[in-house]
């Protein structure tokens, strides 16, 4: 997913507009993982393999996602822009956005 696509997102819930972290991106700064999230309702929707997921919630299997999520924020809080090696040799960064 292309960063300028982030600008055209809005919560499904509420329309308000979204936060992003950025998980990693590919060479050509697409996002492949990241959460977006929602500072009106605390709403959040992964962004998995560039497509963001945000279903509505009677859709969503929260006990699949709540692991990964979890993953992420501990990555992004103790590796803040520290650069990553992914299994396809493609230099990857975690960092807010």
């Amino acid at each position: 997913m292309r960063l300028e696509t982030i600008e055209k997102l809005c919560c499904p819930f509420d329309k308000s507009d979204l936060n992003l972290r950025v998980v990693t991106k590919d060479e050509e700064d697409n996002i492949l993982e990241g959460i977006l999230s929602c500072a009106s309702c605390n709403r959040v929707y992964p962004i998995i393999t560039g497509i963001p997921i945000m279903s509505p919630d009677e859709y969503r299997d929260f006990e699949r996602e709540q692991p990964m999520l979890e993953k992420w924020e501990k990555l992004l809080d103790e590796n803040q822009g520290e650069a990553l090696e992914s299994g396809h040799g493609n230099l990857k960064t975690i960092e807010k956005a």
